[in-house]
């Protein structure tokens, strides 16, 4: 399965594209959407090298986000949202999450109600990660 771009268009808008590096609100070197792997302090990019990381990390997640979901039923639009939240957690958090839990379990309300348990970084509550766990948890409830 591959995200779709109501999924992608989360993943775009709450990242942002900046194409010098920066340190995310966890501390975490950061450039373009959100791309973490290999980036140091002093790294610049076009905003096609931007568009590319972004290909590079979404085939990375889609496929941790298939394997940890098994053979759970699951709508184009919850794998979208499992995509963006992971993109944004990682795979290793998501692994170990409640929402997987219960989205396995056939729990599909909690799950999308687990969605907005994430809504921090470095230990604070913050904006920006409540808009976007809320933009991810309607999109894992909406029906195609």
């Amino acid at each position: 399965m591959k995200i779709n771009q109501k999924g992608l268009d989360i993943i775009k808008e709450f990242e942002g594209c900046v194409l010098k590096a920066y340190r995310c609100p966890a501390g975490v070197w950061t450039i373009g959407y959100g791309h973490t792997e290999g980036v140091t302090r002093d790294m610049v990019i076009s905003k096609d090298q931007a568009e590319d990381l972004l290909k590079y990390d979404l085939q990375v997640f889609e496929s941790g986000v298939s394997k940890l979901l098994g053979e759970a039923p699951t709508t184009e639009n919850q794998f979208s949202a499992y995509v963006s939240l992971s993109y944004n957690i990682g795979l290793g958090a998501f692994a170990k999450s409640s929402t997987l839990r219960e989205h396995i379990a056939g729990n599909y309300q909690l799950a999308e109600n687990k969605i907005l348990l994430w809504n921090k970084a470095g230990g604070r509550v913050l904006a920006g990660l409540i808009r976007r766990r809320k933009a991810e948890a309607k999109l894992y409830a909406l029906q195609v």
